[in-house]
């Protein structure tokens, strides 16, 4: 738990890093996610980071409207609803929400299970999810601006994410799974493996191109990522490092 609320808090920084140097104009540059500008992708991202308070208090209420779906929808009608906000107050909005969640998800007790959109999830899990969407959404906003971002270690949460929500992944896109072994190139060139070694079904490349992949900033085709197997090259096509 340690660790990855650490990391979390570390994506976070590096993230802020970013955002405090943006100028006016950046802030209203258009983004990597379709429709909406930096401001709004940070806007979501606060928005988002405040349903994890919510949910930290046990405001399950809050997601009264999710359901598998509908999750996009929502989070464009959220932006919408709240585009007038000023970077300076957006900026310290987001802070301030981000800020609050780390030592939330260290109070929690052994055992607990969270709400979180339409699933109950782990408040590791839910500290996974957080750091795969605020990475996720760096590059939405940095890619654009030609600001660099470098890959980390911290990738290996988001990894882990993904091939941990592949049977998922599977069950809604109506495919028999299978289990599937993944073996990845780190950013620092170690080997993360994820997965039992003697699965028929291997997906083989760099960590990097399959958080994108999962993601869905890089398509499977463009990716150097290899699928071997009964499964291999169907889970490359159905990762998502999110279930919902």
């Amino acid at each position: 738990m340690a660790d990855i609320v650490d990391d979390l808090s570390a994506e976070y920084e590096q993230l802020d890093g970013i955002l405090t140097a943006l100028t006016p104009a950046q802030w209203e540059h258009p983004s990597a996610a379709e429709g909406w500008t930096v401001a709004d992708v940070v806007l979501h991202l606060a928005q988002s980071e405040e349903l994890v308070i919510a949910s930290l208090a046990g405001d399950e209420a809050v997601f009264a409207a999710a359901s598998a779906g509908r999750v996009d929808a929502l989070a464009d009608a959220s932006v919408a609803a709240q585009r007038q906000i000023s970077a300076a107050d957006l900026l310290t909005r987001w802070r301030t929400a981000a800020g609050a969640t780390p030592g939330a998800l260290r109070a929690q007790p052994g055992g607990t299970r969270l709400q979180w959109v339409t699933n109950r999830i782990s408040p590791a899990a839910l500290a996974t999810t957080r750091l795969a969407e605020h990475w996720a959404h760096a590059q939405d906003i940095a890619g654009p601006l030609g600001i660099s971002y470098p890959d980390t270690a911290r990738l290996r949460h988001i990894a882990w994410l993904g091939h941990r929500t592949l049977p998922y992944a599977f069950a809604i896109e109506g495919i028999d799974g299978g289990p599937v072994y993944c073996e990845l190139t780190a950013p620092g060139g170690q080997i993360w493996r994820l997965g039992d070694p003697a699965a028929r079904s291997v997906i083989t490349g760099p960590a990097a191109e399959f958080c994108r992949v999962g993601a869905r900033r890089l398509a499977p085709g463009d990716s150097t990522l290899t699928g071997t197997g009964p499964l291999g090259a169907q889970a490359l096509a159905i990762l998502r490092n999110y279930a919902f």
